[in-house]
């Protein structure tokens, strides 16, 4: 897609000042260490079946960073949309690195996992790009005719991947009754223990304090529906499509719910 790298590139090149935000490399991290300890928690629940439920692993801890998360996003911070997309990209940087690499590998189990050529996409090469430029200084090497122009394009990148969502989702085929158990503990891991756990360092770190806006944005990350990106990988390199796919729909549904839950909860410890 198109729009999604060049929306990165825009919102990164044009916000992303160091001097004004020296800590923006926590936010790469960040993305890794919320995979780690989903990954974490995933494996104390399932530990005994693997490596059979290895994907299983994959859904508990992998949450949907982007085409969720931005959408959501907008609706609520349409005036700090660049800084939040900034956010976003900037954790995205860190996180597609697992998804893409541990992530695959959990999720399909057969060995293909591509090497690090897998995790080479459109949208980190505009990640990387973007960052070098905004710390090297993007508005002397970059004209900004050529920003507007990509941030242009990149508009259509939120309600397309709206709509992409939705087509990956409804593709999938459902059949949910022989995996109850382990629906059960995904949902539980996925949609409540991680985001509980992150609304505790969060709070603990008085992150909210220092940068309200970032503080909400890890909520939603952490109870953001599992990454629509463990589907595709499941499509192009074979897996249990239909287990997988079926928890995830649950999941998604239920997100509707526990996601406006987290951060009403959240908008109560701070007040």
């Amino acid at each position: 897609m198109l729009f999604l790298p060049c929306l990165i590139f825009s919102k990164v090149a044009a916000t992303l000042d160091p001097t004004a935000f020296p800590l923006w490399w926590a936010l790469p991290i960040s993305g890794v260490a919320m995979s780690a300890a989903g990954l974490g928690i995933a494996f104390l629940a399932f530990r005994r079946e693997l490596p059979a439920k290895n994907n299983m692993l994959a859904v508990a801890s992998m949450q949907n960073a982007g085409y969720l998360v931005l959408p959501v996003g907008l609706a609520l911070y349409p005036a700090d949309f660049d800084r939040f997309a900034l956010y976003c990209f900037l954790f995205i940087l860190g996180f597609n690195a697992v998804l893409w690499s541990l992530g695959k590998e959990l999720a399909t189990g057969n060995g293909r996992s591509g090497g690090w050529r897998g995790l080479v996409t459109p949208p980190l090469i505009a990640n990387v790009a973007a960052t070098s430029l905004a710390l090297a200084g993007a508005e002397r090497l970059v004209p900004r005719l050529v920003l507007e122009s990509v941030d242009l394009v990149g508009q259509a990148a939120v309600p397309a991947a709206t709509v992409v969502l939705g087509a990956v989702l409804g593709s999938v085929p459902f059949r949910l009754r022989p995996h109850l158990w382990d629906a059960s503990r995904v949902l539980a891991i996925k949609l409540g223990l991680l985001p509980l756990l992150t609304v505790m360092v969060v709070r603990a770190l008085g992150l909210e304090q220092v940068d309200p806006l970032l503080a909400k944005f890890f909520v939603l990350e952490s109870a953001s529906a599992p990454a629509v990106g463990i589907i595709l990988q499941i499509r192009s390199y074979g897996g249990d499509e239909q287990k997988v796919g079926s928890l995830m729909l649950v999941a998604y549904a239920a997100c509707v719910v526990t996601l406006p839950a987290w951060l009403a909860t959240w908008e109560m410890i701070v007040r």
